[in-house]
């Protein structure tokens, strides 16, 4: 379902401050794979995510998306075969918008708009039973602005949007950093369920290696913008955090640095 081949990004180059993000980063991912991304600051981790939804164009290689080329694609057209969520809670849905029509804009997108706009009964129907999924009470706050929901609330709104479409790949970049544990567990769990309902396949930044271990049936490893570590199967079932460090010196030869990764 995505092919990364051989991908190479730079920024500021020729400059002081030029920053070799991406050094030849390969990844295959299958039709329903759900594979957690960790790695330290400036590993190449969101970066990545940014690759594939074409943020900006890469130096060299290739992307591919369900066996289609969308590496000159740009970032609108893409959307037509990915679902993102992002950090920020803020940044996903329409504040000043209600529920229900951020949900009826999730819905239309890439459809023709007609004159016909309004949202109807059978779909708000639609909408509660999707909203009761969540289990956060949104089922009976369809009119509700989104801007008074909280951080949470809003994740859960925006993870449901992205996917209402059944997209071909998920993109989650950090999307419970901002979020406290407790309801970033929740979050996660709704996560789980949405992934595994719709047989989605998803790639998950986090920086919490208990949770990239805990979700998902793959987990890979980045290191100075590559690649360095790919663990699926009963060996990421049994993985825990000391493993997974071990692993890491093993590999690149160095110390893992990331405090916020280890302790969170």
């Amino acid at each position: 379902m995505l092919d990364i081949i051989n991908v190479h990004k730079t920024f500021n180059a020729g400059t002081i401050n030029e920053k070799k993000a991406l050094n030849g980063v390969n990844l295959h991912l299958n039709d329903g794979d759900f594979c957690t991304v960790i790695g330290g600051n400036g590993a190449g981790k969101s970066t990545t995510l940014n690759a594939v939804a074409g943020v900006w164009p890469i130096d060299e290689g290739a992307i591919l998306v369900d066996g289609i080329n969308i590496t000159g694609e740009p970032e609108f057209k893409r959307a037509a075969y990915l679902g993102r969520v992002f950090q920020d809670p803020m940044t996903g849905t329409a504040a000043t918008m209600e529920i229900q029509e951020n949900l009826a804009m999730a819905a239309r997108r890439g459809k023709r708009r007609t004159l016909g706009w309004g949202i109807t009964g059978k779909e708000k129907d639609e909408y509660r039973e999707m909203l009761k999924i969540l289990d956060l009470g949104l089922e009976d706050r369809l009119t509700s602005k989104v801007g008074l929901l909280s951080g949470g609330q809003r994740q859960a709104l925006t993870l449901l949007m992205a996917t209402l479409q059944k997209p071909k790949l998920l993109l989650l970049d950090e999307h419970t950093a901002a979020l406290d544990p407790k309801t970033a567990q929740k979050v996660l769990k709704v996560t789980d369920q949405i992934i595994a309902e719709h047989h989605l396949t998803a790639l998950m930044v986090t920086h919490n290696m208990k949770d990239a271990i805990k979700h998902g049936n793959r987990l890979i490893m980045m290191h100075d913008g590559r690649v360095i570590l790919d663990i699926s199967g009963e060996e990421k079932k049994k993985l825990t955090v000391a493993d997974l460090m071990h692993q890491f010196e093993v590999v690149s030869g160095e110390e893992f640095a990331s405090d916020k990764a280890i302790l969170a």
